[in-house]
C-alpha cells in the first residue's frame, strides 16, 4: 500500500485544459451563462457580438461573444448535477468567478404558466452529487446580491413581454421520470415553486469554491395543473429562455460580474 500515489483530483491538471470541457485557461471570460442542453448555447450566442466557439466535448459546449461592452461565456452543462458540478468545477479551473443558470423547470404552483420566468431563491437537494460534497443539512443558495439582480431584471423583462414572473425556492431531483403524482404533492404543500436538475450541484460547488452562482429559468410545464412537457407548451417555454437569457446578461453587464 506505501508505493501507491493516490491522485488528488482538486489538483490534478489544475493548469491545463480541462478534460471534459476542453477548455484552457485565458479562452473564456469571468461570468458563464449555463444552459442544460448544447443545442441552446447557439440561441445565447444569438445575444451576443464576435461569438468565438471554444469547444465541444461531450455534453459541454462553449462559446464566448460580447454583451453591452461585457464578455460572456456560455457553457452547456448537460442534464442532471453530476455533468453540471464537472463543468462548474472546470470553469472555475480556467477563470470563471460567476454562473447564472439559464435552463427549463417545471411549475409546481398552479399560478406557474409555460414561459414564465423562475427565480430561484433556493434550492432543495434531492440529488446524490451534492450529498458526496457536503453534510445533508448544508444549504444549496444563490448568491444574494446577484438574485436580487435577477429579480429586478426578469420582472421588468417579464412585464414588457406580458408573461409572469416568480421566485421562491426550487426543487432539484436526480430522476426525471420517477417524479410521482406524491412526490409532485408532497412539493407543492411545500410551496416548492418549481423543480429542476442542476442547480443544487451548482449552489453548492459555487459555495465551497469562493464562487458566485443564480438562476433564472424558464417554466417548461406545470406539474400540478396536468400540463407536462408531452403537452402543448413548447412555443412559450422556448419565448421564455429568450425572456430568461436577457435578464442574466443584463444583470450580468449590471453586476460587472
Amino acid at each position: 500500500m506505501s508505493d501507491l500515489t493516490f491522485v488528488d483530483k482538486s489538483s490534478a491538471g489544475a493548469e491545463e485544459r480541462q478534460f471534459h470541457i476542453r477548455v484552457a485557461p485565458g479562452e473564456v471570460s469571468t461570468v458563464a451563462l449555463l444552459p442544460g442542453d448544447p443545442g441552446r448555447v447557439p440561441l445565447v450566442g444569438e445575444f451576443l457580438t464576435d461569438v468565438i466557439e471554444v469547444a465541444h466535448h461531450r455534453e459541454h459546449r462553449t462559446l464566448v461573444g460580447d454583451y453591452k461592452g461585457r464578455r460572456i461565456t456560455v457553457t452547456s452543462t448537460g442534464m442532471g448535477c453530476p455533468s453540471t458540478a464537472i463543468a462548474v468545477e472546470e470553469l472555475a479551473r480556467v477563470g470563471v468567478t460567476s454562473f447564472i443558470r439559464v435552463g427549463s423547470s417545471a411549475g409546481l404552483q398552479p399560478f406557474v404558466e409555460p414561459g414564465d420566468l423562475l427565480v430561484s431563491e433556493g434550492s432543495l437537494r434531492n440529488d446524490g452529487t451534492t450529498a458526496a460534497y457536503v453534510h445533508p443539512g448544508y444549504p444549496a443558495v444563490p448568491d444574494l446580491e446577484l438574485t436580487v439582480a435577477l429579480k429586478r431584471h426578469a420582472a421588468a423583462i417579464a412585464a414588457r413581454a406580458g408573461v409572469g414572473m416568480h421566485s421562491g425556492i426550487n426543487a432539484t431531483d436526480d430522476a426525471f421520470y420517477a417524479e410521482t403524482p406524491e412526490w409532485i404533492a408532497l412539493l407543492n404543500r411545500q410551496g416548492v415553486l418549481n423543480v429542476e436538475m442542476e442547480s443544487s450541484a451548482m449552489y453548492v460547488v459555487a459555495r465551497l469554491r469562493g464562487l458566485r452562482a443564480g438562476m433564472v429559468c424558464s417554466a417548461s410545464s406545470n406539474l400540478v395543473a396536468g400540463q407536462s412537457l408531452y403537452g402543448d407548451t413548447h412555443d412559450r417555454l422556448a419565448n421564455g429562455w429568450r425572456l430568461s437569457i436577457e435578464a442574466a446578461l443584463e444583470t450580468a453587464v449590471e453586476l460587472e460580474l
